[in-house]
């Protein structure tokens, strides 16, 4: 009996041991641009039918002939729906993949590589996910989509081989982020339309871990869900857009992650950002300053069983009391009051006839200006509503372009929510955003009624910022973003806006104010690499993991600037010091002063101190008198909005002293102006709130 069990166990062993390959019978045509080609191939007779970690797919092997290889997603599926990506938009322009094989244990990524592919690379994801005790007899059926339409390729053959050496599945299991997980049914998720899937989110609280077998406890419902993105459609690391449904499928409005309901949302893709935080360090800041931009939560992604690294939850731009707040506009009302708001369009590239409109006035280098429709969006937006929004900017634009521009009374104020374009100029300048102003430029304009001026963002797309462009200046401290078409010239301009709104002094002015306001608070230095250092510590358990499914660190991924640092903790210190020394750098050139009101013609003869500055609840001040004078004296913000007044009143010829309690009186942190006011001018001192 002894002898008989040890004899099957050694069969047993031979079987296992032994690899078997499979070929495809043929390959064929890949169709450029696409759609996906399914290139199916049966399996059948392999012993054991079942793969695992003991005995399953060991290597993966084809050949390829297409001249631009960058163009090609390249999966591959089960019989039992597994979808596993091998290689996804690598290779850049070079050709072919000839004799390319993948094998988990393989020394160099194919990530890393450059074509033509020849050898044995570890593929792009984990293929062990194929090793989860499924019968492996059945239809195997290698996914090919060329995304770009501009070359046709073939596909000449294609393999797998399983034995007793193969592939391990990620062991993701649990994260100190939320989790997000999504079922597809097996199929893979197109450009458009949307593709109706299962998700759900599990999410414990603040501090708590997320165990993968926990239950779906933040969302467990039906979705639609597609790729997004133009340049990063590119990147093997996809963004998607998804839509909320209820359990018939039809989309609804829901809470995710605590943030106000919706049924549009965005899960980012931080791929080609390896701190993967600029997105959500820019909208932190704008958040801050007042200005809406999208709420945003990190999680951990899981598609079909398979670990998809770092994403980010985020709000899509859209028109709501608790994102962008301008009122609702319907079909119907094309006219009156109602026809004047509310609307977001952008700066950014058409969508095809009816999507867009095309600016009279060029930009810096004769480039034409696109704005885009976003709400209402071009297929919905009625004749008459196209035509408002359209002759409202045209408007604006006249305005800027008037030798009048600025008058204080007619000029560019009384059409445009000016501290609105200070706040997004501040923020795409610091961020140095070489898409800034000219890509993803958001505006919006409620009802005349409730205001009625075109406003300035919300911010969008900020993950070429921050020292993540090795063009167009994007990787140096100096210079300025609205003004890249001086080293840039072509393509995709700013309009002449912000270099027009620099041509006035008083514009400039608040500018300056702004800035000296934010550097003492959110854009101070201490602040920002606070902030940094906090995400980093949030995503340190989970980057590990990331790069361990995109194995790019110290890699080059387009754009990324050099040096390209060679970790985590390197690509930290690296934006920490880009912030440092940008931030000084528009310290020391940012035009103008901080002298809004001020005469200084008139007011020369007056001497005017005030102390302490900073200070926290008193103010001194004293200034001298040539003549008894009736003044009157107000603190206030930088924005002009008065915090703190004091009666109007004559004082005498001579040194006047006051003091000037705050106890009573609310204030942040800050800067604010102290004025005097008399018939002949205003005096203005800048002073600090400092506690």
């Amino acid at each position: 009996m002894k002898k008989i069990t040890l004899l099957t166990i050694l069969v047993f062993s031979i079987l296992i041991g032994k690899s078997q390959t499979y070929t495809s019978s043929a390959g064929g045509l890949i169709p450029d641009g696409g759609p996906m080609v399914n290139f199916p191939m049966t399996v059948s007779g392999l012993s054991p039918a079942t793969i695992d970690t003991i005995f399953g797919i060991e290597t993966i092997c084809f050949n390829i002939v297409h001249p631009w290889v960058a163009d090609l997603n390249i999966s591959l599926q089960s019989p039992d729906g597994t979808i596993v990506d091998l290689s996804v938009a690598n290779g850049g322009s070079g050709d072919d993949y000839i004799n390319t094989c993948l094998n988990a244990f393989a020394a160099n990524s194919i990530v890393t590589e450059n074509a033509p592919f020849t050898g044995t690379f570890r593929p792009q994801g984990f293929i062990g996910a194929f090793n989860n005790g499924q019968n492996a007899n059945g239809v195997w059926q290698l996914l090919i989509e060329d995304t770009y339409g501009a070359d046709v390729g073939n596909l000449i053959d294609w393999s797998i081989t399983f034995g007793n050496t193969p592939a391990f599945p990620f062991n993701f299991t649990s994260s100190n982020l939320p989790i997000f997980v999504i079922n597809t049914g097996g199929m893979a998720i197109p450009n458009e339309p949307k593709l109706a899937a299962q998700m759900g989110i599990i999410y414990n609280g603040v501090g708590v871990r997320n165990y993968l077998t926990d239950p779906h406890n933040n969302y467990n419902n039906k979705i639609g869900i597609e790729t997004r993105g133009s340049s990063s459609s590119g990147f093997p690391q996809k963004t998607y857009g998804f839509e909320t449904r209820d359990i018939l499928g039809v989309k609804k409005d829901t809470i995710l992650m605590g943030m106000p309901e919706e049924h549009d949302w965005i899960l980012y893709a931080p791929y080609d950002d390896k701190t993967c935080m600029r997105n959500v360090l820019t909208y932190d800041i704008a958040n801050k300053t007042g200005r809406y931009a999208s709420r945003t939560a990190f999680c951990e992604l899981v598609i079909n069983g398979q670990y998809q690294g770092i994403y980010v939850l985020m709000e899509k731009v859209k028109r709501d009391s608790n994102r962008v707040s301008i009122a609702k506009l319907d079909p119907i009302e094309i006219s009156g009051d109602d026809l004047t708001g509310g609307y977001i369009i952008k700066v950014d590239r058409n969508d095809g006839p009816g999507t867009y409109w095309t600016s009279p006035y060029l930009a810096a280098d004769g480039s034409n200006v696109d704005f885009v429709h976003v709400y209402p969006e071009g297929d919905v937006i009625v004749a008459q509503q196209r035509n408002y929004i359209m002759a409202y900017v045209d408007t604006v634009e006249d305005v800027l372009a008037s030798p009048t521009f600025n008058d204080p009374v007619n000029g560019y104020s009384k059409y445009i929510g000016v501290n609105t374009f200070i706040d997004y100029f501040i923020l795409n300048e610091v961020s140095k955003n070489v898409d800034g102003y000219r890509l993803s430029t958001f505006f919006y304009k409620d009802k005349q009624s409730k205001g009625g001026k075109l406003k300035a963002g919300p911010a969008w797309d900020f993950n070429l910022a921050w020292w993540n462009a090795d063009y167009c200046g994007g990787d140096v401290t100096n210079g300025w973003a609205y003004d890249i078409g001086a080293i840039c010239p072509g393509g995709w301009q700013p309009n002449f806006w912000w270099a027009r709104l620099l041509q006035d002094p008083y514009y400039v002015a608040q500018l300056h104010c702004r800035w000296d306001e934010l550097r003492l608070t959110t854009l101070s230095i201490p602040v920002l690499n606070n902030y940094v250092d906090s995400l980093a510590a949030y995503l340190d358990e989970a980057q590990g993991r990331h790069f361990t499914a995109w194995p790019i660190l110290g890699m080059y991924t387009w754009p990324n600037p050099s040096p390209i640092p060679a970790d985590y903790p390197g690509e930290i210190t690296a934006i920490k010091t880009w912030i440092n020394d940008r931030i000084l750098w528009m310290d020391a050139n940012l035009p103008g002063t901080c002298n809004v009101g001020v005469n200084e013609n008139v007011l020369t003869e007056h001497n005017f101190n005030v102390y302490p500055n900073p200070f926290s609840s008193t103010l001194k001040m004293s200034f001298y008198l040539p003549s008894t004078e009736t003044i009157k004296i107000e603190l206030t913000d930088v924005m002009g909005r008065i915090v703190k007044q004091i009666e109007q009143k004559e004082y005498s010829e001579g040194e006047n002293i006051i003091e000037i309690d705050l106890n009573s009186t609310t204030l942040k942190n800050g800067m604010y102006l102290l004025n005097i006011v008399t018939n002949k001018g205003i005096l203005v001192k800048k002073v600090t709130k400092m506690e």
